[in-house]
């Protein structure tokens, strides 16, 4: 077994955080009223994407009924269905669409994760919440270090949540730390970061993130990647 399985099976059996467990098993056994018919995952969910990945994209948390319904990152919501349909326009996705762990979805050179993993109410953890999950990301990214080149950060939140994961994983961070922005480039060593609105409903509706937007970051960080 992988040190990365290892630490995805371990990622799941988290209980750090009374509030969050409390709140994601609450959600698994109400149950939204379109799903109640399904199990849901109701645990930590942990990144998606092959153990060689040279690009990651971090998100902010699993969606209540997203991925805390699914067990994957970015599956089974709006927001996953704006970014796999991204990834499958400029070909790191095998499909345009994310529905269940078992929908066949393979992702090409490129891993999917988040800052926290456990679904937080009205999708805001505290500040506590992330820097207990912390470890849990900087681990995964000493793992994918050898092959990782860049990075693709969605929103605010997991712009700001990453940059010391990034230093606890051995990378040096500029001082004073760079902002986030769409569209934004940062070189650290041997790491391209790239800003990008986060692909929430509340941009995604209201026109602030296109398609089109999300694909051109993507192209960006893809290349800098040396993906094909």
């Amino acid at each position: 077994m992988s040190e990365l399985v290892s630490l995805d099976r371990a990622v799941t059996e988290c209980r750090r955080c009374p509030r969050l467990v409390e709140w994601r098993e609450e959600v698994a056994r109400v149950k939204r009223a379109a799903f109640a018919d399904q199990t849901y995952w109701g645990r930590p969910v942990p990144g998606f994407g092959p153990p060689d990945a040279a690009m990651a994209i971090v998100g902010l948390a699993p969606a209540a009924h997203g991925a805390n319904r699914t067990g994957r990152m970015f599956t089974g919501d709006r927001s996953g269905d704006v970014l796999y349909a991204a990834l499958y326009e400029v070909g790191l996705a095998s499909q345009p669409t994310a529905t269940s762990i078992d929908d066949g979805l393979e992702l090409h050179g490129v891993r999917v994760t988040a800052p926290v993993k456990c679904a937080p109410p009205r999708n805001k953890p505290t500040p506590q919440e992330r820097d207990n999950c912390r470890p849990w990301l900087a681990r995964e990214l000493e793992l994918l270090a050898p092959t990782l080149r860049s990075i693709v950060v969605l929103g605010a939140f997991g712009w700001q949540a990453l940059l010391p994961v990034l230093a606890a994983a051995g990378w040096t961070i500029p001082k004073p730390r760079p902002r986030f922005g769409h569209g934004v480039r940062v070189d650290l060593d041997g790491l391209s970061l790239f800003g990008c609105f986060h692909v929430s409903q509340q941009n995604t509706f209201t026109g602030r993130l296109t398609p089109a937007m999300v694909e051109n970051v993507l192209r960006d960080a893809k290349h800098a990647a040396g993906l094909p």
